[in-house]
């Protein structure tokens, strides 16, 4: 028979897990911030810059924002909104990693739960290196988690650390939804209006992403078929398209997904 002793132990550790082991913030391309420890994304491997097509304009302004975060000048919090697909967060790694093949003195922490930015300030700001805060798809129900982070970003009484600024990703350009019957019931409704307007005034930098035509979506499943040595139908490509009701990188390469798998290849 097990001791008693030793089951209860065991019980308790399921219930309460150790904290997870804190990796070397000088040692990994990109880390996610859980249970208050940084760890080692895995597999962190992103599109190279090229492949992201019909971004020119924002792909260009992210790089140069991120290199002056990497060389330790004076650098902007981004906000990248628009419609779902478009190659937001995608551009957000591919630019990283675009930074570390030049200077190698950025990483990317990707943060889920904005309650636990605080700690992260704290752990990354004595550290020598810069980093870019990736927050996907980012939007808000509840006006306080809105208020905390426009604290965060600007206004608080502890400044946000220099060598950190938030990358994120979001399909609203104001972040909050505009809620009619709240601004009805509102004494002033400007006031309302410009509650949610304040967050998104916070990013220096916004970069907004637009819904492809037609040409540019099989511009994209042209690009990926190319990179794997697939054979592609336009026509098909268009009609996948149509079944989704979207066109978008995200689509094109859910069509390359198929036609891969039907040909036997890996991706």
């Amino acid at each position: 028979m097990t001791d008693p002793l030793d089951r209860i132990a065991a019980a308790l550790e399921r219930l309460s897990p150790p904290p997870p082991v804190a990796a070397d913030p000088l040692a990994h391309p990109a880390y996610v911030w859980r249970g208050g420890a940084l760890i080692p994304a895995r597999g962190f491997a992103p599109l190279p810059l090229d492949m992201l097509i019909g971004v020119d304009r924002q792909k260009a302004a992210l790089l140069a924002n991120l290199d002056r975060l990497a060389k330790r000048h004076a650098a902007q919090d981004v906000l990248l909104w628009g419609a779902r697909g478009t190659g937001k967060s995608a551009l957000v790694k591919s630019a990283v990693a675009a930074i570390q093949a030049d200077t190698g003195d950025l990483a990317l922490v990707e943060v889920s739960a904005l309650a636990g930015l605080p700690d992260l300030f704290a752990r990354l700001a004595p550290v020598d290196r810069a980093f870019a805060l990736f927050v996907d798809d980012l939007g808000f129900e509840v006006p306080a988690e809105a208020r905390t982070l426009r604290s965060m970003l600007e206004g608080g009484a502890e400044p946000r650390p220099a060598n950190v600024r938030l990358m994120v990703t979001a399909n609203r350009r104001h972040l909050a939804p505009r809620d009619i019957a709240e601004q009805e019931s509102a004494i002033n409704p400007r006031d309302s209006a410009d509650d949610h307007l304040a967050l998104a005034d916070r990013f220096g930098l916004s970069l907004g992403f637009h819904a492809l035509d037609q040409d540019g979506y099989l511009a994209i499943v042209a690009a990926y078929a190319a990179m794997y040595d697939l054979t592609v139908e336009p026509g098909e490509a268009i009609g996948w398209a149509t079944r989704r009701g979207s066109r978008s990188g995200r689509v094109a390469w859910q069509y390359v997904v198929e036609i891969a798998g039907r040909a036997g290849k890996a991706l």
